[in-house]
């Protein structure tokens, strides 16, 4: 089944072109990017498989051309990998926030549609282009049956006591505010995949994995099903991030509203775009170039280092204790897969349950790996995410099921 997985943000459209023939076998025939969707300047990358990547510096004013720029590409006469755009047979969206409608991925409908838009008051930031994404799709590709994937489902498997905030209880009956979690797509891939890799038996072990990246959250998986997750109502709760604050004194944040006279909008773009590594380094929120920053001695680099490490820690441990243990500890996204001196520092302070680091496998990032020895009575691993896998994966179960 040819399927095209799209992931809208508020000015750009990810994709990738698949040929599933099953689960495990597969092809990525294209893939690239739409940026800068409504700015002077778009920019249309496209990736051909086996062929060298094109870059175009093209105006982009919104998502509907943005998806006919992609469409067009992959029906290129000198570089399209289709020969028309009836070839394709589905598309999958990435949805950060379905609430707790959704436990799963669904084949987008009227009803669907009005409840990924009810969400969007939840992730303002994202719903709102996911649905841009939706109807641009409806619009070239008219016939196309659409799926979407949920970055909350996994996490709805959480108990109450883990989900629920302590506020009254109406609130959450009224407004549906409790934890959410988000990156549930990747968690869910890197522990089955991880498990795997470690030779364990997912349904029978205790994972936590650690997506790390600009945004960062961790989840605690026992048997295969979410127990806990460090991000919340939304994306900001958890982990210092690129530009997230993580978690902090609600009284806090009230206090400097008072102290500068901001608006709840105003404080939302201090807390969600001025905070994390930008807010502590005031140099930047690119983990890598605090990395650097930190290496040549900058002294508020080195803290922000020292805090992210410090959070993934803490949440770990927590999550060892809520689960009585845990059999595999996995590291993914941009940062968890190419940062081997966190995984180090990481993983050394969890000695005293008996895990042992195998440093030359942990030197090596970007690519699936055993990183703890043989030993170690706690494996590690280090498993590159596929979130646009498992999307067309899930886009090809249903839209089979319909057509059976």
């Amino acid at each position: 089944m040819i399927i095209l997985v799209i992931n809208c943000g508020s000015s750009s459209i990810k994709y990738q072109l698949l040929d599933m023939k099953s689960d495990d076998i597969y092809d990525v025939i294209a893939k690239g990017i739409a940026e800068k969707i409504g700015l002077p300047s778009g920019v249309l990358q496209y990736a051909p498989s086996g062929k060298e990547k094109i870059v175009k510096d093209i105006e982009i004013p919104d998502h509907k051309v943005g998806m006919q720029l992609i469409l067009d590409a992959l029906v290129d006469p000198e570089n399209g990998v289709l020969s028309s755009l009836e070839d394709i047979e589905a598309v999958g969206h990435r949805i950060v926030q379905g609430g707790d409608f959704f436990s799963g991925s669904a084949i987008v409908n009227d009803d669907v549609l009005a409840k990924i838009e009810y969400c969007a008051e939840f992730a303002p930031l994202h719903n709102p282009a996911h649905l841009l994404g939706i109807h641009a799709i409806s619009h070239v590709l008219p016939s196309v049956p659409q799926v979407v994937t949920f970055d909350t489902a996994f996490h709805q498997t959480m108990p109450p006591k883990a989900f629920m905030y302590a506020l009254p209880y109406g609130y959450y009956e009224q407004y549906r505010v409790r934890r959410y979690g988000a990156h549930g797509t990747s968690h869910q891939y890197v522990a089955g995949k991880g498990a795997k890799f470690a030779g364990l038996d997912i349904s029978e072990s205790k994972i936590i994995t650690c997506h790390l990246g600009a945004g960062s959250s961790i989840c605690a998986i026992e048997g295969g099903r979410c127990v806990d997750t460090s991000m919340g109502f939304s994306p900001l709760e958890g982990m210092i991030m690129g530009t997230r604050v993580g978690n902090i004194d609600a009284n806090a944040v009230l206090f400097l509203m008072k102290k500068l006279g901001t608006t709840p909008d105003e404080m939302s773009t201090i807390l969600n775009r001025k905070s994390g590594f930008l807010g502590l380094t005031e140099k930047t929120s690119d983990a890598r170039e605090m990395n650097a920053l930190a290496n040549d001695g900058d002294p508020k680099a080195k803290l922000a280092f020292k805090k992210f490490t410090y959070d993934i820690i803490k949440n770990i441990g927590s999550y060892v204790a809520v689960m009585n243990g845990v059999d595999l500890i996995v590291f993914t996204g941009g940062i968890g897969e190419n940062n081997s001196r966190l995984r180090r520092r990481v993983l050394e302070n969890f000695s005293y349950l008996g895990v042992k680091v195998d440093y030359e496998a942990n030197m090596n990032g970007g690519q699936d790996a055993l990183i703890s020895t043989p030993d170690s009575k706690v494996k590690a691993a280090v498993i590159c995410t596929n979130e646009e896998l498992v999307i067309a994966r899930d886009t090809m179960h249903l839209v089979s099921e319909t057509l059976d």
